[in-house]
């Protein structure tokens, strides 16, 4: 039963309730204005930045803000789209403080006013197992090291079989032997890099046609895992370049897609679906990989299938490595994501409930720089 069904013949003040549980809540959290005035926060927050409501809501909250700080791209997100946003990895300075990494989560309140809530990493009194993970998917890269070599040779098999079908198949079967050939020579080259992999390297990122791209992830989807589900896009034809690593991309979406096709599967009643959509977000920046200058993420693709969602008890865990609820899976899949979205500069997220789970990118668009001659 939640607070606000609670019956008022209890004797409930529900008000008073949620604001105790504002205020007793372990991770900081604040509230600001339309005005983007701050005007509540908890003790959580007060201990962390090591002042009171009184010293900190001094002015307005953004104007104590570093110009781009993801943490009004937030706020912003928050208030446009009327619905939960997050963002992992948001560099915080604030109120004197040193920088530092945090979570966020902002959600509308109807009011006009922002809930903005701070997970913190490790360092800072909370940890959340991000050592864990980064741990964790180093040791998946090298295990890949050792067996890149031994992936290599069935590749070569399969891609001079597929080659060998495409010659004498039917004119209306040769793309899909030629889909093959493709295929395996991404994955050789996906391959390729996992044997110089290290997790200090950046993806060689090309101004791309993102739509180009998910086409490319939906043929695939619609001939494997996807098949017999009804696959719905809605494009909007004038999104800019993204700037992107082509391979990576397709592996992000394709990974993306697998996931919700297998959940759409779940259902058993012959109705699954998966939706691929894109939009332009105002507003959107973060960082670049490497500590480089702030940079637009606009460019919003979403995922969304009718599965049964995802599971209460995994979803603060959920890009880690080894987390999974297939019985025969390994939990590689999302932990993969989040590592590449992180390295394009874009962000990751997801809400979900039963019927709908809807996974969102945001990405960087290629700048004028970005565009060869």
């Amino acid at each position: 039963m939640s607070w606000r069904t609670l019956p008022q013949s209890l004797g409930v003040d529900v008000l008073a309730l949620k604001a105790a549980a504002f205020e007793l809540s372990p991770d900081p959290a604040m509230v600001v204005d339309a005005e983007g005035a701050l005007v509540a926060v908890n003790e959580a927050a007060e201990a962390l930045f090591g002042q009171g409501l009184g010293l900190l809501a001094r002015g307005r909250f953004s104007a104590a803000l570093p110009p781009g700080s993801a943490l009004v791209s937030l706020l912003n997100r928050a208030t446009e789209e009327q619905a939960k946003v997050r963002e992992r990895g948001v560099q915080i300075s604030l109120f004197g403080l040193a920088p530092f990494e945090a979570d966020g989560a902002a959600a509308p309140l109807g009011d006009g006013s922002v809930l903005l809530t701070l997970t913190l990493k490790a360092g800072l009194g909370v940890e959340r197992g991000g050592a864990d993970a980064a741990s964790g998917l180093r040791s998946v890269v090298g295990l890949g090291r050792m067996l890149a070599h031994e992936i290599k040779n069935p590749l070569a098999g399969i891609r001079g079989a597929a080659q060998l079908l495409k010659s004498g198949a039917k004119a209306e079967d040769a793309p899909l032997a030629q889909l093959i050939v493709d295929e395996t020579d991404r994955v050789r080259r996906l391959v390729d890099r996992m044997e110089a992999f290290s997790d200090d390297a950046l993806p060689f990122t090309t101004p791309l046609n993102i739509h180009q791209v998910l086409d490319r992830v939906r043929a695939l989807a619609a001939n494997g895992v996807a098949d017999g589900l009804q696959l719905r896009e809605q494009y909007d034809p004038s999104l800019p370049p993204v700037l992107g690593d082509e391979d990576q991309l397709i592996q992000i979406f394709l990974n993306l897609v697998k996931n919700a096709a297998e959940a759409a599967h779940s259902r058993g009643d012959g109705r699954g679906a998966i939706g691929i959509y894109t939009a332009y977000r105002h507003g959107v920046r973060v960082r670049a990989a490497k500590g480089q200058t702030l940079r637009g993420a606009p460019l919003e693709v979403r995922i969304v299938d009718n599965g049964p969602g995802v599971p209460d008890h995994l979803r603060e865990h959920l890009f880690q490595p080894f987390v999974t609820t297939k019985p025969n899976g390994v939990g590689l899949g999302l932990a993969l994501v989040s590592k590449l979205v992180n390295a394009h500069g874009g962000l990751l997220d997801f809400e979900s409930e039963p019927g709908r789970t809807v996974f969102r990118v945001l990405l960087p668009i290629a700048s004028d720089e970005d565009v060869p001659a």
